[in-house]
Formats: C-alpha cells, structure tokens, sequence
C-alpha cells in the first residue's frame, strides 16, 4: 500500500513539473511568436541604418542602437569588477567574519528585489542631480549598473560555492597563493554559473525602461559623448506603443531587434565563458 501510495505521488509530482514547463515555454514561444509575427516583416537594414522621423514612425533606428550599446557597455565596465570582486569577497575571503558576510548578503537580496523605478529616481538623484551628469548615457549605465550588480554578485558567489573544498585543498598543497587559486582554479570551476549570472544581468540591463527614462533621457538622436542624452531601445519601443499614434508596427520590429540582440549576447557570452574554462583548465 505504501508503495503505491509513493508511486502515485510521483506521478503527480512528475505530472506537475512537465505541466510547469509547457506552461513557461508555451508563453515564451506565445510571446516570441507575437512579436515575430507583426514585427519580421518590419525588419530591414533601413531599419538598423537610417536615424528615425516622423516620431519614429518611419525611417530607422541606428541612434538609439548606438545609445543601447553605450549605456550597456558603461554597465558592464563597472558590474563585472565590482560584481566578481565582491562576490569573491563574500565567498572566499569573508569566512572568518560571517556576521559581516550575512549582512551584506542581506542587503544585497534586498537591492535586488527593489523595483527598477525607485532605481530610476536614486540615479536621477545622485548621478543626475548630485554628480551632475544630467539626463546622459553615463547616468543611464551607472543606474543599470547598481540595479543588476545584486543579481550578478549573489549569482558569482553561489557559483563560487559550489566548488569542491577538495579543489582549495589541492591548490593549497601545491603551494598556490589564495589569489592565484582564486584566478586559476576557483572563478574556470565556476565559469558557468558566473555567466549565467552575467547573462541575467545583461538581460535586465538590456531590457530595463523605467530606470531609463529618468536617467538617460528621451532624445532620439545620436549622442555625441557619455554625458549626452540618448534613448534606448526598450525606451523607444515603450513611446511607440504607448505615445506615438500608428507607431505599433515599428515597436514590434524594434521589439524583434531586442529580442534578436539579447539572443547574440547570450551566445555570446555563453560562448566567452566555455573559452575561458577551458583555457584557464591548460594553464593549471
């Protein structure tokens, strides 16, 4: 009786993960295929070439990809020193004060589920009023930058958890330095659930709005240095749907350019972590 009793309840738990997972890739593929199917046919190289007009409702949208890229690289450049370099902090060096270590990991969980709006206003604030960098591309990348570092640093860290202690004890009865096993045992070992964080954050990063709109402003044109306005694509698509009459069409292929971008910077990246696994696994 018991063990038709457990046979059944692992029915019904298997039933329920399969269920689970058609219902999330069913409203990915939903999603996707919405998007692919009013906005493919909008898709061109004028498109990624020619600057818009007409509020967006024609010509192109080569400035605010421009902007996209600058405020994305400016995140980057300040997330991923900070975001391993903490997470380094918290997972091997900040064993022996773990009252201090829970503090800042709580702060952290807590940054992470702030809403990306009350971001918005902390970097409209501080790097928009305080530092007087006004509505510019460097505000915009530093605001994405504090929103997606909680996620990257909580992400590192557990992946540097994960490692094996048996691998620092060998490194250590090697003679190695706790820097060197650190750069050449620890962070190739958990490579790929460091670029699965990375990905999550570029994700958000790439895809954030609300933040935006109070930090990197609104202007379409190309901008001529960090410290000039530009739009971002979620911005963009965000005005065409919402504030530009007979603009729908060109959000959606603005959407298929976002999603096509955020698809490359996974492979990407994806790409970039297996590489350096494997090369830093031949100079052991």
């Amino acid at each position: 009786m018991t063990e038709r009793r457990s046979h059944h309840a692992n029915q019904l738990l298997n039933a329920a993960c399969i269920s689970a997972a058609v219902l999330v890739g069913g409203g990915f593929l939903w999603i996707v295929g919405d998007v692919l199917w009013h906005g493919l046919g909008e898709v061109s190289w004028a498109l990624l070439s020619e600057a818009p007009s007409d509020a967006g409702r024609a010509g192109g949208i080569a400035p605010i990809l421009l902007s996209s890229a600058l405020i994305l690289g400016i995140c980057m450049v300040v997330v991923l020193p900070l975001g391993l370099g903490t997470a380094a902090l918290l997972a091997e060096y900040g064993r022996d004060h773990p009252r201090s270590i829970a503090l800042i990991g709580r702060s952290l969980d807590v940054l992470a589920a702030v809403p990306s709006i009350v971001f918005g206003l902390f970097g409209y604030a501080f790097f928009g009023i305080a530092l007087g960098m006004g509505f510019s591309i460097a505000s915009g990348g530093l605001t994405l930058a504090c929103m997606v570092l909680p996620l990257l640093i909580r992400a590192a860290e557990a992946a540097l958890q994960s490692v094996p202690d048996e691998q620092r004890l060998a490194a250590a009865a090697l003679g190695m330095s706790r820097a060197r096993t650190l750069r050449s045992v620890l962070i190739p070992a958990a490579a790929p659930g460091i670029v699965a964080g990375l990905i999550l954050s570029i994700g958000r990063a790439v895809a954030e709005t609300a933040a935006l709109l109070f930090t990197s402003g609104y202007v379409s044109r190309a901008p001529e240095s960090l410290l000039d306005s530009g739009r971002a694509l979620s911005v963009h698509i965000f005005d065409l749907a919402m504030n530009v009459s007979g603009g729908e069409s060109r959000a959606y292929a603005s959407a298929v350019v976002l999603l096509s971008a955020l698809l490359a910077l996974n492979l990407l990246a994806g790409s970039l972590g297996q590489r350096l696994l494997a090369r830093n696994l031949r100079t052991i």
